[in-house]
């Protein structure tokens, strides 16, 4: 079956301050206690006034909607106030989505539905991570993926271990595009292409596109066998889903609404031009209102703790803002591989050992011959010749002057550079 899809590009909000609802303050002094909790500042005065003015504009959207009163959801400002919604789907979203040819969808009908408990909470059992922040990188793919992955694990082996979107980002990158956008079952495909991938801790998020660390990528905390692609616009076998495991969605999180959401059931208005993603980790019923429980990757700040409630059963076959149209999950049956041993001390020389996973250096030395050392704690590192400092295997060129560490030698100013990532401990 032949579908086209969205390559799904998530530069979102990744902040959220203490609601700023509707209140009786003066717009103006709303804007210079929300310019300092962002700690904001203009070249200009116009331009000052020209964003308070947009700021104004914002907070009257915020307030409307809050005082309908006939509302499911609310809304708060957050720390692009200042900006259009146009300003923001540009500078913020990146939304140039990238059709693909995706003709590997691995659909599956599920069983006839029976059994499905009244409600499930994935959090209630262990099976979710704590919230994560992808920053401004659009990598919002990885997250979904991870968190899938991390469920269907905790559920098969009984242990929650939080898995790298960083290895992700930076290694899969066959079909999927690191911050510029990505696809969850792509994702899903590369851990088993690669039997297995490393945990959050060992290769951590940096919100960044970086070179694929090749020894990390050989380690393998967590496989999975499989993926499984809910039928597109089906949500009683998303549902069917959901009750055995966390699932990874595509949604449309580039509304206005979405986007200031704070609290209680989202219901739209919203486009089915599916943008992000984020994981459905539960469902439940409020007032006679059906839910989805959606875990985002904006950070605890953004909505319920980095949480939404959206609409279940609303009558439209995909879903509120196309959540019903592209969702999958991993599967898995067998175990995970053996932990590896820790790594061993590095021996310097007959007398000198660093610790495991560190790099020796000489700090002193005299005709070529090494008269001391010291310790980079950076696995397979690159000393610099000023014996004081060291930078990391993928970024082995050293800028002693500026205490930098860059990708190649040319010109500084075009360089990525990686700041005080060289300093000895």
């Amino acid at each position: 079956m032949n579908l086209l899809y969205f390559f799904l590009f998530c530069t979102l909000p990744f902040l959220l301050p203490p609601s700023y609802v509707s209140s009786p303050l003066d717009a103006s002094e709303l804007f210079e206690s929300w310019c300092s909790q962002y700690n904001k500042t203009y070249s200009s005065e116009e331009e000052k006034l020209y964003r308070f003015k947009v700021f104004e504009d914002n907070y009257a959207f915020v307030t409307q909607h809050n005082q309908m009163g006939n509302s499911p959801y609310t809304l708060s400002l957050n720390g692009f106030a200042d900006l259009t919604h146009h300003e923001f789907r540009a500078f913020r979203l990146g939304l140039s989505p990238a059709l693909l040819s995706f003709d590997h969808r691995q659909v599956q009908q599920a069983d006839d539905l029976f059994d499905i408990p009244s409600k499930v909470d994935w959090r209630e059992t262990g099976a979710v991570t704590d919230v994560k922040d992808q920053g401004s990188c659009g990598a919002c793919w990885s997250f979904s993926a991870t968190g899938a992955i991390e469920g269907i694990n905790k559920i098969v082996t009984g242990s929650l271990v939080s898995l790298s979107e960083q290895e992700l980002v930076d290694c899969d990158r066959t079909y999927n595009n690191g911050c510029e956008g990505g696809l969850m079952d792509y994702a899903f495909q590369f851990v088993i292409n690669n039997h297995g991938i490393d945990s959050e801790k060992d290769y951590p998020y940096e919100g960044r596109d970086k070179s694929c660390n090749k020894q990390k990528l050989r380690r393998h905390v967590v496989t999975i066998d499989g993926y499984t692609d809910v039928p597109p616009n089906n949500e009683k076998q998303l549902l069917k889903a959901v009750a055995t495991q966390p699932v990874s969605v595509g949604i449309c999180g580039s509304e206005r609404a979405f986007q200031l959401y704070s609290k209680g059931i989202f219901t739209g208005p919203c486009s089915t031009s599916l943008d992000h993603a984020v994981l459905i980790v539960g469902y439940d019923s409020e007032n006679g209102v059906d839910f989805w429980i959606v875990k985002n990757s904006w950070g605890t700040s953004w909505g319920m703790n980095g949480y939404m409630h959206a609409v279940r059963n609303s009558g439209n076959s995909q879903g509120v803002c196309g959540i019903n149209m592209l969702a999958s999950y991993p599967t898995k049956t067998s175990p995970n591989p053996p932990s590896p041993p820790p790594p061993g001390p590095t021996r310097c020389n007959l007398f000198t050992y660093c610790g495991g996973g560190e790099t020796c250096c000489c700090a002193r030395s005299f005709l070529g011959i090494c008269l001391s050392w010291k310790c980079c704690g950076l696995n397979s590192a690159v000393c610099c010749k000023d014996h004081r400092h060291c930078c990391p295997h993928d970024y082995p060129v050293c800028d002693t002057v500026r205490n930098q560490c860059l990708k190649r030698a040319g010109n500084i100013t075009r360089m990525k550079a990686v700041e005080s990532r060289g300093t000895f401990s």
